[in-house]
């Protein structure tokens, strides 16, 4: 079985996101997806809201595909987590060149740690290249209008959380 590893904060899960699931259910058997706890980034939402809009949005995708996603928290070394879910590939969505400058260092560190888990880049599709989970909040945050990046849903979640439902 071919298992992959998507890891992210996914604050909040984006149409990005989604496209680079989408593309990785035609490479795996299995989609782990890797909720990161990271304390450092402050998330907006809290873990299981983060973890809940992953499952909640994943669900009809691996309905569609056929393919099983699980969403995993994890706070721990990303290559121990891959080893935790018996990973045997690391999933990356690209967006720009400066994406891959990070990704690169990444994948170096990585090797080192375990060679046996390759990383694989996922270009975003061009229509969600801009995307950020960043951009996102803050363009919510000062009345914009989001719809455009994420799924109704999380559109209604992100503005709630906000206070401007």
């Amino acid at each position: 079985m071919r298992v992959g590893l998507y890891p992210g904060t996914f604050d909040p899960i984006t149409l990005g996101h989604l496209d680079i699931i989408r593309r990785a259910s035609v490479l795996l058997d299995r989609l782990v997806i890797g909720v990161a706890i990271n304390r450092d980034k402050g998330p907006l939402f809290s873990l299981e809201e983060r973890v809940a809009m992953v499952e909640a949005e994943c669900a009809l995708l691996s309905e569609q595909t056929g393919m099983q996603i699980v969403v995993h928290p994890f706070e721990n070394l990303l290559i121990d987590c891959a080893r935790d879910v018996g990973a045997q590939m690391i999933v990356r969505g690209l967006r720009a060149v400066a994406d891959f400058e990070y990704e690169y260092q990444m994948v170096g560190m990585n090797r080192q740690l375990d060679d046996g888990v390759e990383t694989v880049f996922l270009m975003a599709e061009a229509e969600h290249q801009a995307i950020a989970s960043k951009l996102v909040k803050e363009i919510a945050r000062l009345g914009g209008d989001v719809s455009k990046f994420v799924t109704p849903p999380v559109r209604e979640q992100l503005l709630a959380k906000l206070g401007q439902d």
